[in-house]
């Protein structure tokens, strides 16, 4: 499966099969899930059945020739596939992070199951009566009813949703010794080999804002509804920010939490030479007010609190976080840009400024882009001066890193896009949609799938230095490592963020930094 990710294909039996082409009589049998449930699920005893609560081979002996068909198929589909699949080969690195994941994921992380209890049990009953799902769905569906109550009961199903599905997920997967196992799937986000969540989701786990964690665990362990009512008001939103808290160090043991800085925008700019961000980024850091600075010509020493000034750092802020992949007007409204208080006309000069800031990211967005349509058109090797590579063979457009691993684009081939300009198209899973079909891509999301993919080399790195120096990693989510450490261990935070900026040899020159915290339960610094 692991193979199948990092060669851009599905992860299931059954899609790899199809992506590939496999015959129809070489694919996985779709008949095996409803085998499965007849011969390895207990039945429900009845009169017809005898009151058996297991279906044996003697009961169905057509299905049961059926079910040994269908498990040698599986097994001549696995084989298939890895004959094609050998020839890009797996790399031994990557084994070695694939073992440590291993580790990691039968390590697990310890919940707070009051908390979880105490949670579901305060939702039940702030949802009430007149808030069922049936009584919801009602009103929603009705066309006469009234739009703001059908609005604030849409808000309010979304906010009862995010408050309880997780907290369900956590009381259902919660082993014997209170821990959590199995959250990481390595190289689960195709394209660029991050990892995806698993079970509980920690990769979409809702943000905390208020800053009396600690009493609001309390209220919601002794199952203070009205105390929380009072309180903070919105219950169902408090219960959402303290998702993230239900993950707690074991006995005797803290929390290190400790996260890269900026990671993307420190590769970016690495990977495209803009000096004068490598440069910040080597010194203070501060990359929005350094972003603003540079735009719009004002001194850095007067954007700061207190100073008219200070107002251009939210527009260096929402320019870094929203244009470094060739976003326009449309990136910027979708990262907030007019609920940070931007007029919508001030956008364009803001993507034309920061663009002209930025001239060798620019630059590498149209290089990136045209070496990859010269290697899918001509089959030539395209070297960049950074140390990304452009290869194809007959299947794939390769794009190899600085770590030598290498992006797989499958059945790559050159369309005219949406705009009428000749595009890259190639085969892969839809990050949106989650089908698997043909994709469109350009300079920008080609430079994106890059750094992104260089940052997670540079997670690999850390996860590996951080065991190598004795570490246990609970679990880690994007860029940040959550550690569980004995309070009497004498191990510290430096020394964590020490392991995790020891750069790999291919990374030289690249400003790694990460920052950190102490805790007893899991939250947003």
């Amino acid at each position: 499966m692991v193979h199948a990710y990092y060669c851009g294909l599905p992860g299931q039996l059954a899609q790899v099969g199809r992506a590939l082409g496999l015959p129809e009589n070489r694919q996985k049998m779709a008949v095996g899930k409803q085998l499965i449930k007849y011969f390895c699920v207990p039945c429900v005893p009845t009169k017809s059945n005898h009151g058996r609560t297991r279906n044996r081979w003697y009961h169905d002996r057509q299905k049961w020739e059926l079910f040994k068909s269908y498990c040698i198929r599986d097994v001549e589909t696995e084989m298939d596939i890895h004959k094609i699949l050998e020839r890009h080969p797996f790399p031994e690195a990557e084994h070695f992070n694939w073992v440590l994941d291993q580790y990691i994921n039968l390590n697990g992380a310890a919940v707070d199951q009051d908390l979880i209890s105490g949670a579901l049990a305060i939702s039940d009953q702030v949802q009430g009566e007149d808030l069922k799902k049936q009584t919801v769905a009602e009103v929603l569906a009705d066309k006469t009813g009234d739009d703001l109550i059908k609005e604030v009961l849409r808000i309010r199903k979304e906010l009862g949703k995010t408050s309880v599905k997780k907290y369900e997920a956590m009381e259902t997967c919660v082993c014997e010794d209170g821990r959590i196992r199995g959250l990481l799937q390595f190289y689960g986000a195709n394209r660029t080999g991050r990892w995806a969540g698993r079970l509980v989701q920690i990769q979409n786990l809702p943000r905390n804002y208020i800053g009396t964690l600690d009493t609001a665990r309390e209220l919601v362990k002794k199952r203070q509804t009205e105390a929380l009512k009072a309180i903070y008001g919105n219950v169902p939103d408090i219960l959402s920010q303290l998702i993230r808290t239900t993950f707690v160090p074991g006995p005797g043991c803290k929390f290190l939490v400790a996260d890269f800085s900026a990671i993307e925008a420190r590769v970016l700019s690495w990977l495209a030479g803009e000096q004068w961000r490598l440069d910040v980024f080597k010194t203070h850091g501060k990359i929005y007010e350094a972003s603003a600075s540079t735009m719009f010509g004002v001194d850095i020493d007067l954007i700061k609190k207190g100073n008219p000034e200070y107002a251009l750092r939210s527009k260096g802020k929402i320019a870094e976080l929203a244009l470094g992949y060739q976003g326009g007007k449309g990136s910027l409204i979708s990262m907030g840009a007019l609920n940070m208080g931007l007029a919508e006309e001030e956008l364009p000069d803001i993507v034309r400024r920061w663009r002209g800031s930025n001239k060798r990211i620019v630059g590498f967005w149209k290089a990136v882009e045209q070496y990859a349509l010269d290697t899918v058109r001509h089959g030539v090797t395209g070297y960049m001066p950074c140390g990304i590579v452009f290869d194809r063979d007959v299947d794939y457009l390769s794009i190899i890193l600085p770590s030598k691993r290498r992006l797989y684009y499958y059945k790559p081939e050159i369309r005219q896009n949406d705009l009428g300009r000749d595009a890259i198209h190639f085969r892969g899973v839809d990050q949106k949609t989650k089908k698997w079909g043909m994709i469109s891509t350009y300079g920008g999301k080609l430079t994106e799938n890059i750094v992104q993919a260089v940052a997670r080399d540079l997670l690999a790195n850390s996860l590996m230095n951080l065991y190598r120096a004795g570490f246990v990693i609970d679990f880690h989510i994007h860029d940040e490592v959550i550690l569980e450490v004995p309070e009497d261990s004498g191990r510290t935070l430096e020394e964590a963020i020490s392991c995790m900026c020891l750069l790999p040899g291919w990374a030289a020159g690249l400003p790694l930094d990460a920052d950190g915290f102490e805790s007893y339960y899991y939250k947003k610094d």
